[in-house]
């Protein structure tokens, strides 16, 4: 993939200033927009190689790892995707979409850890119950939250993977789903979804003593039409892969996406659900892009993948209940897989001017260390 022309440290950089100026920020907000603004540049530190053959020298500098940083997701999802190898079973899987409605939008910005907890406890809670209820077994899930739509306005769902299997009563295997088509009737999955989350969001604002504030939100939402949706299940190993890969470590918008910068606004491409997911240009003023970037940073120690049922670490460790002999196969066209990602991405680089030397680091680069401070002053001095 080619080095995308414009990136979203360009526009922290270009905006930043405005930003500070008209809205305050939270810890974890200014903090992650100082590690995007300093992501691969001399302030982390990083390392001079050399060529082997020719002497050509280049410096490389250090990623800053923030999970909400553009430039460094590729590389953790090609990890997460490493650790699965013991994890997925050899059937098909489910692809189920659980999305909030907007209005109650203002009670994840009062209070998004809790919201977001909610939003997986009711997930899991109604997955287990169809479980239970239409195949009489425990099934499993891995949920992913994405809380951005395409114009990165708030919109919170969750994308669960859902394995076509189950361990029965009986503590032996079952496979689950109607002829290969559908996992559960999408209308029963709605209301139950709704009923759970509502019901337990109420009980929490109670507790609170916030339910009389947020109650004309909640009763606009037993209005609404709550959308569940469901793919198709996903059959064969490299399609589980790549879709549980796709979703990971998204973050609200890459540097691909962003087509231009200009003094006042940044242009971006974004899909148009309603009009057939076509790509359209969308244009937004810099700082009403970074405020609406700024609402999809999560919590600090917030999870935003998580594994439910069999796909549980602790359940599936307690397991003692084979699956089949086809799992043998599984797991050696897995590994024959991540062999091939690993292979044709080497960590050896080829020298870029001679293109037959070998780039071998030479010396280390030491981060610039900076002065304790106020943190927000910290980040504007990496702004224009």
């Amino acid at each position: 993939m080619s080095k995308p022309i414009y990136e979203l440290a360009t526009v922290v950089k270009n905006f930043g200033h405005h930003l500070l100026e008209s809205m305050t920020l939270s810890a974890q907000q200014t903090k992650a927009l100082y590690n995007i603004v300093t992501c691969r540049t001399a302030v982390l530190g990083g390392h001079e190689d050399a060529c082997d053959t020719c002497g050509n020298v280049q410096y490389s500098y250090n990623s800053c790892g923030d999970r909400h940083c553009p430039k460094c997701q590729l590389a953790k999802q090609t990890k997460w995707i490493d650790k699965l190898q013991n994890d997925a079973l050899p059937v098909k899987h489910y692809h189920v979409i659980f999305t909030l409605p907007h209005c109650l939008n203002d009670i994840a910005l009062w209070n998004d850890k809790m919201y977001y907890q909610l939003l997986f406890k009711a997930v899991w809670e109604t997955l287990r119950n169809f479980g239970y209820t239409h195949y009489g077994v425990e099934t499993g899930a891995i949920a992913i939250l994405h809380t951005w739509g395409q114009n990165l306005s708030l919109h919170p769902h969750i994308h669960c993977i859902v394995p076509a299997a189950g361990i029965s009563i009986k503590r032996a295997w079952k496979l689950i789903g109607k002829q290969d088509k559908y996992l559960y009737p999408v209308n029963q999955l709605s209301a139950t979804f709704k009923g759970k989350f509502l019901d337990s969001l109420k009980r929490k604002l109670a507790k609170t003593n916030n339910l009389v504030g947020f109650m004309s939100h909640i009763n606009k939402a037993y209005k609404t039409d709550w959308v569940v949706y469901c793919e198709a299940p996903l059959s064969g190993v490299n399609q589980v892969i790549k879709y549980l890969g796709q979703y990971t470590n998204r973050i609200a918008i890459s540097n691909q996406r962003i087509k231009a910068i200009t003094k006042s606004h940044v242009l971006f491409h974004a899909k148009d659900y309603r009009d057939n997911a076509t790509v359209k240009m969308t244009k937004l003023q810099g700082v009403e892009f970074l405020r609406r970037f700024l609402l999809h940073i999560l919590p600090k120690g917030f999870m935003r993948i998580r594994r439910f049922g069999i796909y549980h670490h602790t359940i599936k460790k307690n397991l003692d209940v084979p699956f089949s002999e086809a799992l043998k196969g599984f797991d050696i066209l897995f590994n024959e897989t991540i062999a091939k990602e690993k292979t044709a991405n080497p960590k050896q680089r080829t020298c870029p001017h001679c293109k037959k030397g070998k780039m071998i680091t030479i010396r280390d680069l030491p981060r610039i260390r900076s002065p304790c401070g106020h943190l927000p002053t910290i980040l504007r001095r990496q702004l224009h």
